[in-house]
């Protein structure tokens, strides 16, 4: 099967893929074995390039040169210098995705090249846009952006037919949204979703960074933010810390040799208790509040009108998190699904959908059975579009919430008398004043017929299509000229810089299955000398001096090019290596005979 779409929750701590199998959702572990990867992108000082696990773990020794929480940045037109030059946040969440297509290609054993993807409902059309670029530099054909939560209940949809009001309550490494969905058989509808872009788990662990840099410097009179890999091990060990206060009153922190002095080495010992922790973030778990109200209101509903909570994203395993979502809702929230895998495995039923696949679903009546295209999703945009009006208004066109996909059109005229120009001014926000909202995009429509103002009409028209990616156009009724533009915010890259960033990929790929290749060398190698050694021990007095002189000549050509420091060995090296590696396998082919020859017999005794 080579139209797999796989599902992918590209996520500000950690990322995870899935796919449908046999009518369920599944989740793809990665080449490491674990089943979420690490949203980490490391560039070595030998210019490899490292991705997930392996970049994490080089974190402390190479602080300056590893990049982690790049969601953060998605939509903005920030540049992050990595590997001797400037990349943008669609770079490096590509080498995420990256890594992810290699792993799904791994475990399935085909290509992948079509793939759904995940973004937080209440990102914005800039950052759904710098998503989908991600993807094609990438390789992937996106064929959906789905927000988070609503991938979150697609997963739990699958499983409870039930006609119910769901909570999706969604707190992950970097963002937070909260969402009012309609679960019935067969469709789920979400009704009104709400967020903050800024709030998430790494908040929750900067706060315990700050309190242990503060407490050391009360200890010790040293200051280590300025140490790099000092405040990288800090930052690990705050991480570890949040994890452990999660079931623990108490977490410890040892940091032996931290920091150095004159005096010498410096140790961090300290403690944090869950009531400081829970001091120091009483204000991230209370701006969960407004949104979580906003949704409620939006979609018509009380909390009793609700039939479940749902806990998305790691950050919710937080006690005071939980306990404040039992506070507003007045319910214990559902623990039915694993918070770090829900939204994938919601990606891969949306992709198993757009595929055609047969999905395993549960009925109102609880009996589970194969369906084809059984689940029909209607998404909501999170946000208002507006277009600048006379007096820097923000006249709104399509109201948050409204499902996608959504076409509006509507007639304005000109301000001026003899006006031959007007620029559209597109906005994205709830404030009533265009300066207050953010910009995705402006064009002109030009050659419009002169004419007393009020009296040309121009029909401008929003189109928001499934992905929540806005088109829109602009045409003059009395002339027929018209003007369109798939929004593009200066923050999104032009055509050009996707296509270099999909080649710099491609060049990655091609310099990793290289890499890939010597290091397969360099192992075949050192096990076929290992092998010789032994075999030279055990039965090296059976062959003639000529025989042993040439296995041990080639033997030692072989672990001249072994002995050298993996970090100085160039590509010609591998090459020689090779060479020699062939050289020693055909001198040696009948001492290894005899070799396992003398192994079998010794076994039959």
């Amino acid at each position: 099967m080579t139209d797999t779409i796989i599902g992918i929750d590209l996520g500000t701590t950690n990322s995870c893929a899935a796919v449908l199998e046999g009518g369920k959702p599944v989740i793809i572990p990665n080449a490491e074995g674990g089943r979420t990867t690490p949203s980490v992108v490391a560039f070595t000082r030998l210019g490899e390039r490292l991705v997930g696990e392996m970049a994490k773990r080089q974190a402390v020794t190479n602080a300056s040169g590893t990049i982690s929480s790049i969601k953060r940045q998605m939509g903005t037109d920030s540049r992050i210098e990595a590997g001797g030059r400037k990349r943008t946040p669609q770079e490096i969440s590509a080498m995420i995705l990256s890594k992810l297509k290699q792993d799904a290609e791994g475990y399935l054993g085909h290509e992948v090249t079509d793939a759904v993807i995940t973004v937080p409902a209440y990102f914005n059309d800039s950052q759904r846009q710098a998503t989908k670029d991600a993807g094609r530099i990438a390789g992937l054909n996106v064929r959906r952006i789905i927000n988070e939560p609503t991938a979150a209940a697609l997963a739990y949809g699958l499983d409870h037919g039930t006609p119910q009001k769901i909570m999706v309550y969604d707190l992950g490494g970097g963002t937070f949204d909260v969402s009012i969905i309609e679960i019935g058989d067969g469709v789920i509808e979400v009704l009104s979703t709400c967020g903050d872009n800024h709030l998430g788990g790494d908040d929750f662990d900067r706060r315990i960074v700050n309190y242990l840099v503060s407490e050391f410097k009360n200890q010790t009179k040293i200051n280590l933010q300025k140490d790099l890999a000092a405040m990288q091990r800090v930052r690990e060990a705050a991480e570890k810390a949040k994890v452990e206060l999660s079931s623990a009153n108490i977490a410890y922190v040892s940091l032996p040799f931290l920091t150095q002095t004159r005096s010498g080495p410096v140790h961090m010992e300290l403690s944090i208790t869950r009531s400081t922790f829970e001091q120091l973030t009483r204000d991230l778990v209370e701006r969960t509040t407004l949104p979580f109200q906003t949704a409620l209101n939006d979609a018509g509903i009380t909390p009793r009108n609700l039939g479940r909570v749902l806990l998305v994203g790691g950050s919710t395993r937080i006690p005071a998190v939980q306990e404040k979502v039992r506070q507003l809702t007045g319910m214990q929230p559902s623990r039915g699904l694993n918070p770090d895998e829900c939204v994938a495995l919601g990606a891969a039923v949306q992709g198993g959908t757009l595929a055609g696949a047969p999905l395993t679903v549960a009925g109102a009546d609880g009996v589970s059975r194969r369906a084809k295209n059984e689940i029909l999703l209607l998404d909501v945009t999170p946000l208002s579009l507006s277009i600048e009006t006379v007096g820097g208004v923000a006249t709104r066109l399509i109201d948050r919430n409204s499902t996608l996909p959504v076409h509006y059109s509507q007639i304005f005229t000109t301000a001026s008398s003899f006006q031959t120009m007007v620029e559209i001014h597109v906005l994205q926000g709830e404030r009533p004043m265009a300066r207050d909202n953010k910009t995705i995009g402006r064009f002109r429509l030009t050659g419009i017929k002169r004419a007393p103002r009020g009296v040309p009409q121009i029909e401008v028209t929003f189109d928001l299509d499934t992905n929540g990616i806005l088109k829109v156009a602009a045409r003059d009724l009395g002339t027929g000229r018209a003007q369109e533009i798939t929004i593009a915010a200066s923050s999104n890259l032009p055509e050009e810089e996707i296509q270099r960033a999909i080649l710099d990929a491609q060049e990655y790929a091609a310099q990793d299955e290289v890499r890939k290749q010597h290091l397969q060398q360099r192992n075949a190698s050192e096990t076929l000398a290992a092998e010789c050694k032994n075999a030279l021990t055990v039965c090296g007095k059976q062959l003639d001096r000529f025989q042993s002189r040439k296995i041990k000549g080639d033997l030692a050509s072989v672990e001249r090019i072994l002995h050298k420091k993996i970090q100085k060995l160039k590509p010609e090296d591998y090459d020689s290596l090779a060479s020699r590696t062939a050289q020693l396998k055909q001198s040696s082919a009948p001492l290894i005979q005899m070799y396992e020859q003398r192994m079998d017999s010794e076994q039959d005794l």
